[in-house]
C-alpha cells in the first residue's frame, strides 16, 4: 500500500505540521481557561456586585497572567472574555496590544475578535492606535473578501484624521471593486470618513456617481447614504448631484411598480430602506430648487398613493413622503394631499405614529395653515390622549391653530385641559391662554371671563404674567369693572385653596372697585348675589389669618383691605385688623402694619387722597408675536430710583458706546451730587414726612445744570438700590408718585429700538412737558428660553440729559417682558439719537448687542 492510500499529502507543509505539534504540547503544558459562556454565567450568578467584582477581578488577573506568558493558544478567547468585561464597564484597556497580535493573526477567527477588541478598546488619544494603521492597509489588500470587510469596518468605527488621510484612496480604490459586497463595505467606511475629514470628499466623487447604476440593492443604499451626506456638507457638491433626480426617480418608481421579491420584501412593500433612503436625498435635493423639485412632484405623489397604510412599514414610508413634499418647492396640492396623510396619522391606534404626526404638523402648521385647520378636531382630541408626550404636542398645535374665527371653540377646549391637565403642564398652558387672548379676543368682556378661569383653573401654577396681565386689563377696561369685580369676588368666596394667583388679582380689584362691588346692577351682578362690607371684611380677615397663603399674597390683601377703608363706610373693624400687623413676624407685613396705622392716626386726612382709585393702566397694544406690557410692572416702575454715579472706568467704556470723541461727550463726575428735586404740593410733604424714615422712597431728579456733567447721564439697569424692596410693595407710593408728580400722555409714537434673536425692545414715548419726554421701554423674549442677566445700557450726545429707572427684573421668561423708564431732557430741542447696548445670557450662552436709535420724530419737542 503506497503512502497515497493512506491519505499522505505532499503538500502538506511541514512547518504547519510542527505548528499543529507545537499548539499540541502548549495546551499540555497550560491549563485550559474558562470559557466565555461559563464566565457569563459566573457573573450572572453573583448575588451582589461585591460577588460580580470578586469574579471579575479575578478572572482579570488570570488574563493578564496568560498575556504575560505570552500564551497564543487561548489568546482569542481571553480577549472575547475580555471584551465581555469591557461592556459589564470594567476596565480592560490592558488588552490593547493583544488585540493588535490577533490581528496580524492569519487566522481569520482571530483577526475577527481582534478587529472587535480594537473597535472596542481603541480610540484616538491611545498611540496603541497608530500602529493598526499598517495592519489595516495590509487586510485591505488582502485575497479575501471578509479580510476587507473585516478592514473597512474597523477603519470606519475607529479611523482618526491621519489615518483617514492615509487609507483614503485604499476605500476609494475598493468602491469600484467587482465585488459587491466589499463596494457596498467601502461605500459605508466612506461615509464614516467624510464625516469625520469633509474635505476628503472630492476623493470619492467619480466613484460615488457610479454605485448609483448598480442593480445591487445594498450598494445602492450605502451608495445613496454616501450622497446625502456629501450634499448637506458640501454647496457644491448639492449642485453636483442635482442632475441625478431623474435616476432617483426612476429607481424609486421601479421598486412601487415592482412585484413580488422574496429578497427583498418587507409585510409587503419592497425595499422600504431603499425608498426611505431615496425620499431623504431627493429631499436634500429639492429644497430651495424649483426645478428639481419639479421633476420629483409626480413620483412623491405616487408613493403618497400606493403606499400600503395597514403595516407600520408603509407608514415610514408615508412619513418621510411626507417630510420631503413639506420641504421642497412642491405644489399647493401636494402639501394638502401630505396634512391629510398626518391627519390620518393621528387615528392611528400606534400612539408612536400618532406623536410623530403631531410632531410634524407642528413644524408644518406655518407653511400651510388652512390644511391643519380641517384636522383641528381629531387634533382636539389627543389633547385627551393618555399619554403624556402626545398631550403635550396637541397643546402646542392647539395653541399655534389659534385664530380669530376659532377662538372661542378653541378656548373653551383648552381651559378643559387645562382643568384636568398635569401640573407640568398648566404653567405653559394658561400663560400660552393669555397670550392667545391677548390676540384674538372678540371682545373686553370674554377677555376678562377667560383669564379668570385660567386663574381658577391653573390655581398656584399660574405664571406672574397671567397676574399682572389681568390687572392691567381690569384696570383700563372701566366699562366692565363692576362686573369682574363681582366675578372676581364669586370665584374668592367659592374655593381659593391652592389658588394665590387668583387672590392676589380678586383682592386687587375689589380694593380698587370695592365701591363699584356693593353698588353694581342687576345686570351686572347675573347670578352673583351682592356682598355685604361685613361680608367682604370676614373674607378679608380669613384670607390674611390662614396659613396657607403666602407673603405677597398676604401683601396683596393687606394693601388691598387699607383701600377699602375709602370705599367702605364702616372702617373701625378695618383699622382692627391692619394694626395687628404692626407687630407681625414678618418684615414685610409688620412694615404695611405700621405705614398703614398711621392712616388712621394722626394723618387720616391724607387717607381719601392717598388711597384713591389708580388711573387706568392704558397701554399701546401691540401686535401677534410682541407681548404688551401689564399694568402692574408699570407700577412698579413708577417708583423712582436713586441710581449710583458711575465709576470711570465704566464711563470710559460707555464712551466707545456712543462712538464719538470726548469733544463731542462728557460723562458725569461721580462726586457732582445731584441736587433733590423741589416738592410744591403741601400735602405732598406731609406724605415725605410719613414715609421719610422708612427709606422707601428715593428721588433722583434731573438737573438743567449741565456746567458740572457737560452730557446726559449714561446709565445702565443694574444699578444697586439703597434698600431692597420686593414686588408689591409700593402700592403707596405708587398712587403718590403717579397721580402727583408724573403727567403722561399717550399721544406719542411706538418705536421699534431692537430686534434680533428672538428679543424685541420696543419704545413707547410719553411727553412730560416742553423739555422732557418719557421712554417706556419693553423688551419681549420671543424665544423658548429664559433670558438671565439682563442688562440695557444707553447713552445720549450731552446737550441732552438722561435718567434710568430701575428695571422690573434681569430675567425675562419665553413670551415674557422686562419694563423700564427712560427719562430725557432736551433743552435745546436738538435731535434725539441714542446709542444702545444690550447684554444677557441664554441657553448658557452670552449675548452682548449694539445698535443705534435715530428714529425719534422731531415733533414730541414742540
Amino acid at each position: 500500500m503506497n503512502a497515497s492510500e493512506h491519505g499522505f499529502n505532499p503538500s502538506f507543509n511541514m512547518a504547519t505540521i510542527k505548528q499543529v505539534i507545537n499548539e499540541a504540547v502548549e495546551r499540555v503544558r497550560m491549563p485550559t481557561p474558562m470559557r466565555l459562556r461559563d464566565l457569563i454565567r459566573q457573573i450572572r450568578a453573583a448575588r451582589t456586585a461585591a460577588e460580580e467584582r470578586s469574579v471579575v477581578n479575578k478572572e482579570c488577573a488570570y488574563i493578564r497572567s496568560t498575556f504575560r506568558e505570552e500564551d497564543i493558544v487561548w489568546r482569542c478567547r481571553n480577549i472575547a472574555k475580555l471584551l465581555y468585561i469591557h461592556m459589564l464597564g470594567y476596565p480592560a484597556h490592558f488588552g490593547q496590544l493583544e488585540c493588535l497580535k490577533l490581528i496580524a493573526s492569519q487566522r481569520f477567527t482571530d483577526k475577527r475578535i481582534g478587529y472587535l477588541g480594537a473597535m472596542l478598546l481603541l480610540d484616538e488619544r491611545q498611540d496603541v492606535h497608530l500602529l493598526i494603521t499598517n495592519c489595516l492597509k495590509n487586510d485591505l489588500n488582502s485575497s479575501t473578501q471578509f479580510v476587507i470587510g473585516l478592514a473597512l469596518c474597523t477603519l470606519g468605527a475607529i479611523a482618526s484624521p491621519e489615518m483617514a488621510r492615509d487609507l483614503a484612496g485604499e476605500v476609494e480604490r475598493l468602491m469600484k471593486s467587482p465585488n459587491a459586497y466589499i463596494r457596498k463595505k467601502a461605500a459605508l467606511c466612506a461615509y464614516r470618513i467624510i464625516k469625520r475629514v469633509p474635505e476628503l470628499m472630492e476623493i470619492f466623487l467619480p466613484a460615488t456617481r457610479s454605485l448609483l447604476s448598480e442593480k445591487n440593492h445594498g450598494v445602492l443604499i450605502t451608495g445613496v447614504t454616501l450622497i446625502t451626506e456629501m450634499c448637506e456638507n458640501s454647496p457644491d457638491t448639492l449642485n453636483h448631484f442635482k442632475k441625478i433626480v431623474p435616476n432617483l426617480v426612476r429607481i424609486l418608481k421601479n421598486l412601487i411598480l415592482a412585484g413580488y421579491s422574496p429578497e427583498h420584501d418587507v409585510s409587503g412593500v419592497s425595499d422600504p430602506f431603499l425608498q426611505v433612503k431615496i425620499l431623504k436625498l431627493l429631499r436634500v435635493l429639492g429644497k430651495n430648487d424649483v426645478d428639481a423639485s419639479e421633476a420629483m412632484n409626480d413620483i412623491l405623489a405616487q408613493v403618497a398613493t400606493n403606499t400600503e397604510t395597514s403595516k407600520n412599514v408603509g407608514n415610514t414610508i408615508l412619513y418621510e413622503t411626507v417630510l420631503s413634499i413639506m420641504d421642497i418647492k412642491s405644489e399647493g396640492g401636494l402639501r394638502v394631499l401630505a396634512v391629510n396623510i398626518l391627519g390620518r396619522f393621528l387615528l392611528n391606534n400606534d400612539k408612536n405614529i400618532r406623536y410623530v404626526a403631531l410632531n410634524t404638523l407642528l413644524r408644518t402648521v406655518h407653511v400651510d395653515t388652512s390644511a391643519v385647520q380641517r384636522h383641528r378636531s381629531t387634533i382636539l382630541e389627543c389633547l385627551k390622549d393618555p399619554d403624556v408626550s402626545i398631550r403635550k404636542r396637541a397643546m402646542e398645535l392647539s395653541f399655534a391653530l389659534i385664530n380669530t374665527q376659532n377662538i372661542r371653540t378653541m378656548m373653551k377646549e383648552l381651559l378643559t385641559f387645562l382643568e384636568k391637565a398635569d401640573p407640568e403642564f398648566k404653567a405653559q398652558c394658561s400663560s400660552n391662554i393669555v397670550l392667545s387672548a391677548e390676540r384674538y379676543s372678540p371682545n373686553k368682556k370674554w377677555h376678562l371671563d377667560t383669564l379668570l378661569k385660567v386663574l381658577v383653573a391653573a390655581g398656584n401654577y399660574v405664571r406672574d404674567d397671567v397676574i399682572t396681565c389681568t390687572i392691567q386689563l381690569i384696570s383700563e377696561t372701566t366699562s366692565q369693572q363692576a362686573y369682574i369685580t363681582l366675578q372676581l369676588w364669586k370665584a374668592l368666596s367659592e374655593d381659593v385653596t391652592d389658588k394665590q394667583p387668583l387672590i392676589s388679582v380678586a383682592t386687587w380689584a375689589i380694593g380698587e372697585f370695592g365701591d363699584l362691588l356693593l353698588s353694581a346692577s342687576v345686570e351686572d351682578t347675573s347670578d352673583v348675589v351682592k356682598p355685604s362690607e361685613d361680608e367682604v371684611i370676614d373674607l378679608y380677615q380669613k384670607l390674611l389669618w390662614s396659613p396657607q397663603n403666602n407673603t405677597v399674597t398676604k401683601q396683596y390683601t393687606l394693601t388691598s383691605l387699607t383701600k377699602l377703608s375709602t370705599r367702605f363706610t364702616s372702617t373701625n373693624k378695618i383699622q382692627q385688623i391692619v394694626s395687628t400687623f404692626s407687630s407681625s413676624l414678618n418684615i414685610e407685613l409688620q412694615q404695611r402694619g405700621v405705614e398703614f396705622s398711621q392712616l388712621f392716626g394722626k394723618h387720616e386726612s391724607l387717607r381719601s387722597a392717598l388711597l384713591e382709585r389708580m388711573p387706568p393702566m392704558e397701554l399701546n397694544r401691540q401686535t401677534d408675536d410682541e407681548m404688551q406690557t401689564n399694568g402692574e410692572s408699570d407700577m412698579h416702575e413708577m417708583k423712582l430710583d436713586d441710581s449710583p454715579q458711575h465709576r470711570n472706568t465704566e464711563s470710559n467704556a460707555l464712551l466707545d458706546l456712543l462712538g464719538s470723541d470726548s469733544s463731542d461727550l462728557d460723562i458725569i463726575k461721580p462726586n457732582n451730587p445731584m441736587p433733590t428735586q423741589p416738592v410744591s404740593n403741601s400735602n405732598n410733604q406731609d406724605l415725605l414726612d410719613l414715609l421719610g424714615g422708612l427709606d422707601t422712597l428715593s428721588v433722583t431728579p434731573m438737573t438743567n445744570d449741565t456746567t458740572n456733567t457737560g452730557i446726559g447721564l449714561i446709565l445702565e439697569n443694574n444699578n444697586p438700590i439703597q434698600m431692597p424692596i420686593t414686588n408689591n410693595s409700593n402700592f403707596l407710593t405708587g398712587d403718590f408718585l403717579s397721580t402727583n408728580i408724573l403727567s403722561v400722555e399717550q399721544d406719542l409714537p411706538t418705536l421699534n429700538a431692537f430686534d434680533k434673536d428672538g428679543l424685541k425692545i420696543m419704545f413707547a414715548l410719553e411727553k412730560m412737558d416742553n423739555n422732557t419726554v418719557s421712554i417706556n421701554v419693553t423688551a419681549t423674549n420671543n424665544t423658548l428660553s429664559n433670558m438671565s442677566e439682563f442688562l440695557f445700557q444707553a447713552a445720549v450726545p450731552k446737550s441732552f440729559q438722561l435718567q434710568m429707572l430701575s428695571p422690573s427684573g434681569t430675567v425675562i421668561l419665553p413670551n415674557g417682558v422686562v419694563t423700564q423708564v427712560l427719562r430725557v431732557v432736551n433743552p435745546s430741542k436738538s435731535m434725539l439719537r441714542m446709542r444702545l447696548r444690550i447684554s444677557y445670557s441664554i441657553d448658557g450662552n452670552q449675548v452682548q448687542e449694539q445698535t443705534e436709535v435715530n428714529t425719534f420724530p422731531t415733533d414730541i419737542w414742540d
